[in-house]
């Protein structure tokens, strides 16, 4: 774990973009963690026609104004993916998949709207055999049997490595992509339904049968707010902010689809730049406070 920055960034999309930029040009230290190919639902619109300044610019000619703007600015991506947020008091901890840990002391959520539901009994087992990292949480689960729910190819690495530590690993795939495993892993072609159990998650309930496990990994592209950021408002899986992209815990702001409607990109590039001048003003007002206090 390094300095503390004085913003993370979740998020790069053209919300989470232009809270970088704005953030770069007020001279505030942050980390940006995303994708280095930006956003995917960018790269694919055919055209998009009320971009300020862009008229009839295809997606991928977007992406590549987008990328050309963070090189000029010296604009860093980190890929390491956010797993959870928690506010520590003046500041957040941010875990990830890699299992570090970063410290900021303001947020800016920028992830894009999860359309995906949670399972039942998903939200009520979290954290009691339940979990979106298996890098982070094998070592709990050595010797035992475990079910990794994958939402792209990409998760089966974590698989492999689970394979390593767990005594047995289920692996149910939820695209529709080839599965390529080690023989150790079994793979299981049904759907999650529900999550089962006691005081800890003991069951994975699927349409044509149970696996009774010892953990369950729910590894999708992105996490919900809620799950994301323990004791954040939201609303019809949106998180609820004021004008200023405040959200319900001091120091969070969140910005673009992740807020609600209209999913626009024109939009969420505005929220961005709102969201890092709301925290600019959050951090001054936290920095002069502490002189005060000191004096």
């Amino acid at each position: 774990m390094g300095a503390r920055y004085d913003a993370a960034i979740i998020g790069t999309g053209p919300a989470g973009l232009s809270a970088a930029v704005t953030l770069k040009i007020r001279n505030k230290s942050f980390i940006l963690f995303g994708s280095s190919s930006l956003s995917e639902k960018v790269e694919k619109a055919h055209e998009i026609n009320n971009y300020l300044g862009l008229p009839a610019v295809t997606g991928a000619g977007l992406a590549k104004r987008f990328d050309e703007h963070l090189k000029q600015m010296q604009i860093e991506i980190n890929e390491d993916r956010i797993t959870g947020v928690y506010a520590m008091g003046d500041y957040y901890s941010l875990q990830s998949k890699s299992n570090q840990s970063y410290e900021a002391d303001t947020v800016i959520l920028a992830t894009g709207v999860n359309f995906g539901r949670s399972y039942e009994g998903e939200e009520k087992f979290l954290g009691r055999g339940v979990s979106y990292c298996a890098t982070c949480d094998a070592p709990l689960y050595k010797n035992k049997k475990v079910a990794i729910i994958g939402f792209s190819p990409k998760e089966e690495a974590e698989a492999e490595f689970m394979s390593e530590v767990a005594a047995e690993v289920y692996y149910i795939p939820a695209y529709k992509e080839q599965v390529s495993l080690n023989n150790k892993i079994k793979v299981v072609n049904d759907t999650p339904v529900a999550i089962e159990g006691k005081i800890k998650a003991q069951k994975l309930v699927m349409k044509n049968g149970e696996l009774d496990v010892d953990g369950i990994f729910i590894l999708r592209e992105s996490v919900a707010p809620s799950q994301l950021v323990p004791g954040l408002v939201a609303e019809n899986n949106h998180v609820a902010v004021n004008r200023r992209m405040e959200t319900s815990l001091k120091g969070c702001f969140a910005c673009g689809d992740i807020t609600g409607t209209p999913y626009q990109y024109i939009k969420s590039a505005g929220e961005g730049n709102v969201a890092a001048l709301s925290a600019v003003s959050y951090i001054d007002e936290k920095r002069r406070a502490n002189k005060q206090q000191n004096k």
